[in-house]
């Protein structure tokens, strides 16, 4: 793969403070059709979110995400990359750290997030992974909460 991280990434940032709860979160989540919120507190990155994350951490162990901040789940002090390093080193970290996405910053502050799919419809935009990144998501079937 050839490139740099910048011709590959998602640009701009979705970010939620710490004090977030994580109902507010997962909603930007469905709402923007992406996987995981930056924790930041101003330009400074604190931590990440995934819905993974959610799902695991908070509702799997029956807690409720409308109590629960984004402060006390992200992963703090994330792996992240460059714009301007190789796309292959950010490919290789992910893989090194069995991370899904690296937040993208320069200068100190969040310009980005690289995704494993990112990657593959930059190297291979023919494959599956390429193929279900590029996907609309699957459409809301009417769930209401109680």
């Amino acid at each position: 793969m050839t490139g740099m991280v910048r011709d590959v990434m998602t640009q701009g940032v979705t970010a939620v403070p710490p004090d977030t709860p994580l109902s507010q979160a997962a909603q930007r989540m469905r709402d923007e059709n992406i996987g995981d919120v930056l924790v930041c507190e101003g330009d400074r990155l604190l931590g990440v979110i995934t819905d993974r994350d959610i799902a695991l951490r908070v509702v799997a162990d029956g807690a409720d995400p409308r109590v629960i901040d984004a402060g006390m789940v992200c992963t703090p002090d994330p792996l992240c990359v460059g714009p301007d390093e190789e796309a292959e080193h950010a490919a290789a970290l992910m893989r090194r750290h069995a991370v899904r996405r690296l937040p993208v910053v320069s200068g100190g502050v969040p310009v980005g997030v690289v995704s494993m799919g990112d990657l593959a419809r930059h190297r291979d935009p023919d494959s599956a992974l390429a193929d279900v990144s590029r996907a609309e998501p699957s459409p809301r079937q009417g769930f209401v909460a109680p």
